[in-house]
């Protein structure tokens, strides 16, 4: 599974990282916080929806891609 982290600023200096692909949206103090974060809440959208049948087994290691 591959997804892309897109990242933004907002003008009182958060970050915003988004994956559209599992409608995660977040804001953190920093730029790796942020990306740490958006990955850290895939995986466990991953892990959920894999556990209730939604997606393969194979989708567990997913791959992100950070366009900034």
């Amino acid at each position: 599974m591959h997804l892309t982290i897109e990242l933004d600023r907002e003008v009182d200096g958060r970050w915003i990282a988004d994956i559209a692909e599992l409608n995660v949206l977040l804001y953190a103090e920093s730029k790796d916080e942020a990306i740490r974060k958006a990955e850290a809440a895939a995986r466990e959208i991953i892990a959920d929806r894999i556990a209730h049948g939604e997606l393969p087994v194979e989708a567990a290691n997913p791959e992100f891609a950070v366009a900034a």
